[in-house]
């Protein structure tokens, strides 16, 4: 007898009769659970596996449900890789369809990268999800991939490894180019506040004094007292611009902005690339167009000074 929840049996059968082939015609076949763990995944993996997304760009990844195509996905699959640490709450449905042969990889619960700690809200004092937001990060996301993908396909995994190296020089590379466009920022500048704690990691590698309104998506939005707070700490401290998020809604920070009279900036990407049209197509241009952002709005020295 079927244990899985029946509504999980529901759109499995819904899937069945009206959506195609999850996968392309490949025996390999991995899930990512958003956009920025697809951009790391495919650096690994290359053209030897079929990546399928379960949170489309653009969309948000802490309030996502899951869809007929996404069951059906999850059904056909080897290894779903996601972030973990409380980023995607729907992630517990996709354990409660796993069977035995499903390799689960939680990529911030496993990378050998010590947490950040969400600084205020609902989750205030849990370890903040978003290590892939300073390079170092990403480039530990990079080794659990590899190693996860390698003892599933052993075949491929030179292959595998030979990417690997090649991502991590990347990272470095990027990693580096980001402090050099963030240092014309003058120290008294580098207040950087975004409406999700989502940033924390970012403002830890590159030298700025960090605040958010909330703690993660998924918990209640700019509430009285989240923006009585923020509100009150603006008054003290006066960036030269607040952020919004591309996720997010940007009304909470425009209240504050103009409360404070403040510039309003954005978007910065965090928990989506962008499509592929915009600034954010890949993980390296979402930490390019933020820094870009960061440099403009924050008073960034312009190059000829």
């Amino acid at each position: 007898m079927d244990k899985r929840a029946p509504w999980i049996i529901t759109l499995l059968l819904v899937a069945t009769f009206i959506t195609p082939q999850a996968f392309a015609a490949t025996s390999i076949k991995v899930i990512a659970s958003f956009s920025v763990i697809e951009d790391l995944v495919k650096r690994v993996a290359g053209d030897d596996i079929s990546i399928t997304t379960i949170v489309p760009e653009g969309d948000d990844v802490h309030r996502w449900e899951l869809t007929p195509p996404n069951v059906l996905a999850v059904e056909e699959a080897d290894i779903v890789f996601y972030n973990g640490h409380g980023l995607e709450p729907w992630i517990r449905h996709v354990e409660a369809m796993a069977n035995d042969t499903l390799t689960l990889m939680a990529l911030a619960e496993s990378a050998n990268y010590a947490p950040l700690t969400i600084p205020v809200g609902q989750h205030k004092g849990n370890p903040d999800p978003h290590m892939w937001m300073d390079p170092k990060g990403a480039a530990a996301y990079i080794e659990v991939i590899t190693h996860t993908l390698s003892v599933r396909y052993p075949d491929k995994a030179a292959a595998f490894q030979a990417r690997a190296v090649q991502a991590r020089e990347a990272l470095a590379l990027l990693d580096q180019q980001i402090k050099e466009r963030l240092e014309g920022i003058p120290q008294t500048n580098r207040i950087l506040t975004t409406s999700e704690a989502a940033f924390g990691y970012f403002a830890h590698a590159y030298g700025f004094e960090y605040a958010a309104i909330w703690g993660l998506g998924s918990e209640t939005l700019g509430s009285a007292q989240a923006m009585e707070i923020m509100s009150k700490r603006l008054t003290d401290k006066r960036p030269p611009a607040l952020f919004y998020e591309s996720t997010t809604p940007y009304i909470h920070m425009d209240a504050l902005a103009r409360e404070a009279g403040l510039t309003l900036a954005g978007p910065l990407y965090v928990d989506t690339l962008s499509d592929t049209d915009g600034p954010a197509y890949n993980y390296p241009a979402m930490l390019r167009h933020n820094a870009e952002l960061l440099h403009e709005a924050l008073g960034g020295a312009r190059a000829e000074e």
